[in-house]
């Protein structure tokens, strides 16, 4: 096991090896339930592989860059669909995934909501709308408005947008997505400004970006918890970003 392990390793493909042992790791027990084997040896392997080097994804946090990266966001020539898409990523900083993926009967424009099934965690997850979200929305429901996914594939409407959509467009724009700015990076984007910047409780932020984390009386993420904060979190970001875009001094909200 540690041979093969070790092959696999030399071709500095080190996330690989360990889940390549950690797959392994299932299949052994997986034998041993069924009396195919006497006990599991990846417990063995243990520390046995060097540790795997944690990549962020790219992402502005300062605000000048922030505000250059709307502006650039705004003068986007594209398709509408890509447009709407790009603009729309920094104020609900979604999984790039969850935003292509968009559907209409997900979303609530009367109300100002958008539900879905997070694929990563399997829970329910509440995105509160700001105006200027729902003004994009707007803007893209009389082209795909009759169809399931917001933002439609350039082939096909029955499907949703590419994948690699957003992150094409960043760098017709200029960007360098492995070390400037990434789809995914909106997220840190949002997660560092909304704490550092805008004094927003943790909390809030976490329930927001739909991670799994317990509060301190154990229970669970639920979709509806901070549903007020974030809401009120969410409409203050979309008019920080508008200060930012335009310029202007941006003092630090205050919040409970």
């Amino acid at each position: 096991m540690l041979e093969t392990l070790r092959r696999i390793e030399k071709q500095n493909k080190v996330e690989t090896a360990h889940r390549t042992l950690q797959t392994a790791g299932q299949v052994f027990r997986y034998a041993v339930q069924t009396g195919r084997a006497i006990r599991d040896i990846t417990a063995d392997l243990k520390g046995a592989l060097p540790a795997t080097t944690v990549k962020h994804m790219a992402a502005f946090t300062e605000p000048k860059e922030v505000a250059e990266l709307l502006r650039a966001l705004d003068a986007f020539n594209g398709t509408l669909t890509v447009q709407c898409a790009i603009k729309l990523a920094p104020l609900v900083f979604v999984r790039p995934s969850e935003l292509r993926m968009a559907k209409w009967t997900d979303i609530d424009l009367n109300e100002g909501t958008w539900q879905y099934l997070v694929s990563k965690t399997k829970t329910d997850h509440i995105v509160p709308l700001s105006t200027q979200a729902l003004a994009i929305l707007h803007e893209i429901h009389p082209v795909s408005g009759h169809g399931e996914y917001v933002f439609q594939g350039g082939h096909s409407p029955l499907k949703p947008m590419s994948e690699s959509a957003v992150n094409a467009a960043l760098k017709r724009m200029g960007y360098d997505t492995k070390t400037q700015i990434t789809g995914h990076g909106f997220r840190a984007m949002a997660r560092t400004i909304l704490h550092e910047r805008l004094n927003i409780d943790p909390a809030i932020i976490e329930h927001q970006l739909a991670h799994k984390v317990p509060d301190t009386l154990g229970a669970a993420y639920n979709r509806t918890k901070f549903i007020e904060q974030r809401t009120t979190m969410m409409q203050s970001w979309a008019d920080y970003l508008d200060e930012l875009k335009a310029g202007a001094k941006i003092i630090p909200i205050k919040t409970a």
